[in-house]
């Protein structure tokens, strides 16, 4: 009979691998950036939402908050490394508006953290009541990260392109929900469940929206859309 533990181990190992592929997806997107040193339409809503969810998925897997659950703090540990570097070069190329915004959003995060952290560790004495209240800010901050390609999904509606959409992105954005939700369902832990099973019906409906407006798109075009198409 194989062992459940085991099961849960391989399926968490390879959701490190799909994470990280989730984490790599957008590089073509910033070699673009890079290349035409601009971030024409993309937003950094899913970057800054990821920061701080990696950062609260990394406090979470932490022996001292949830036990056996460290695949969970190295894959998100290395995330965060990776999505501040695509933050750096969100602000580098965007308006000064635009910076402005993300500068706000990270200082608010950061704070956010340190004082979840600081209750964390001097005022919740007990592992069960730390995996609780970590657990219940995770999901919340999942389900924004997950949610924040709403923005991208709703520009694609309006202009009947996906030129903004990345499809790695969207695609491996459904499987790391899948594969999480499965690692949570062995041995069931409803803080993983809850934001991993809304991130793959997010995956879907974007791959959805991906098949429905590809052929409409203009791949050449390349005009800007009107920001305020974007509100």
């Amino acid at each position: 009979m194989v062992d459940p533990n085991t099961v849960r181990n391989v399926i968490g190992i390879i959701g490190n691998v799909i994470s990280f592929g989730l984490f790599l997806s957008p590089v073509p997107t910033f070699i673009r950036i890079i290349k035409k040193k601009s971030v024409e339409q993309f937003k950094p809503d899913p970057y800054i939402a990821t920061i701080l969810n990696c950062a609260m998925w990394v406090l979470y897997g932490l022996p001292f908050v949830h036990q056996n659950n460290i695949l969970v703090a190295t894959i998100n540990g290395v995330g965060l490394g990776i999505e501040i570097i695509y933050i750096s070069i969100f602000f580098i190329y965007s308006t000064s508006a635009i910076r402005k915004r993300i500068s706000i959003a990270l200082i608010v995060e950061v704070v956010f953290f340190l004082v979840v952290f600081f209750v964390t560790v001097k005022a919740l004495h007990t592992i069960k009541i730390r995996t609780i209240f970590i657990g219940a800010l995770c999901v919340a901050f999942n389900i924004i990260m997950y949610l924040s390609p709403l923005t991208v999904m709703k520009m694609v509606i309006k202009t009947k392109s996906v030129k903004y959409m990345p499809f790695g992105l969207s695609l491996t954005n459904f499987l790391n929900g899948a594969c999480w939700t499965a690692y949570a369902c062995i041995q069931f832990d409803p803080w993983m469940v809850i934001p991993n099973g809304l991130g793959t019906f997010s995956g879907v409906i974007q791959l959805t929206l991906y098949a429905i407006y590809y052929k409409s798109t203009d791949w050449n075009d390349s005009k800007n859309v009107e920001l305020s198409t974007l509100a």
